[in-house]
């Protein structure tokens, strides 16, 4: 997610909190998990901002 602007600002157990360097400041919550359900993915490409275009074009 540093592509867009977002770092690791701390690691609660197994779920990173990540956060927007620049504004508006988002902080997004991603589990580290190996495998994660569609509509938690999509939940997190939201709150990150982005489209799934442009989440996929990140890739």
């Amino acid at each position: 997610m540093s592509k867009v602007g977002f770092v690791v600002d701390h690691q609660t157990g197994s779920h990173m909190i990540l956060r927007q360097k620049d504004e508006p400041h988002r902080r997004v919550t991603v589990p580290n998990h190996r495998e994660l359900a569609k509509g938690t993915l999509r939940a997190i490409i939201n709150d990150a901002g982005l489209t799934v275009e442009e989440f996929v074009d990140l890739l």
